[in-house]
């Protein structure tokens, strides 16, 4: 299956089973190119969020316009926090933002339960990192990856690069077929594997 990238600077198109590093300054307004990515050629799509909570998230889905009937939030911070948490048809919650396990579980139960042209983001890795650690983080990425491919979906995936040294963004960048910069200017550019 082939999906529709509306990304400037990058392919037009890309198999299911393609994971996307979006690399961007902790400043950048990624929220436009993480929209587009969704609403673009999608029948559902499986926001994961540890950097804000679902009501933040549908807030963005609503500003941009993007169909919410067709979105599931994965809420990893309100049960942490105390937040009133009631499960719905489009919000799913994990007990913290280091429930790695479950993070990865809810993901194939998404994939499991959609059909057609099934679309993934995962806002943010930093975030992943700071509450559970590098190595546990690279894992549960590997293992979502893994899942896009079986379900032939594609995912996008946030990393602040300047947050990081050089060795964790490349041991981030390894993993995935395509890689996305943003820079402060707002510039576009792309490296995909051929």
């Amino acid at each position: 299956m082939e999906y529709t990238l509306a990304i400037d600077n990058a392919p037009e198109t890309v198999p299911g089973g393609t994971g996307i590093l979006l690399l961007h300054p902790s400043t950048g307004e990624t929220d436009r190119l993480d929209t587009d990515f969704l609403a673009t050629d999608t029948d559902s799509m499986l926001v994961i969020s540890t950097r804000t909570t679902a009501r933040e998230v549908k807030q963005k889905l609503e500003y941009y316009e993007v169909d919410e009937s067709k979105a599931t939030i994965l809420d990893t911070l309100s049960v942490e926090r105390g937040y009133t948490r009631r499960r719905s048809e489009g919000v799913r919650y994990v007990s913290a933002p280091d429930d790695l396990s479950g993070i990865v579980s809810e993901t194939e139960t998404f994939l499991q339960e959609h059909d057609g042209k099934l679309r993934v983001t995962f806002d943010s890795l930093t975030e992943l990192i700071y509450y559970a650690d590098e190595d546990g983080a690279l894992s549960a990425v590997k293992d979502i990856l893994d899942l896009l491919d079986e379900y032939d979906a594609v995912g996008m995936f946030h990393l602040a690069d300047e947050v990081h040294d050089e060795e964790t963004v490349a041991a981030f960048r390894e993993l995935f077929d395509g890689v996305i910069e943003l820079s402060e200017d707002g510039t576009i550019t792309s490296t995909f594997e051929a």
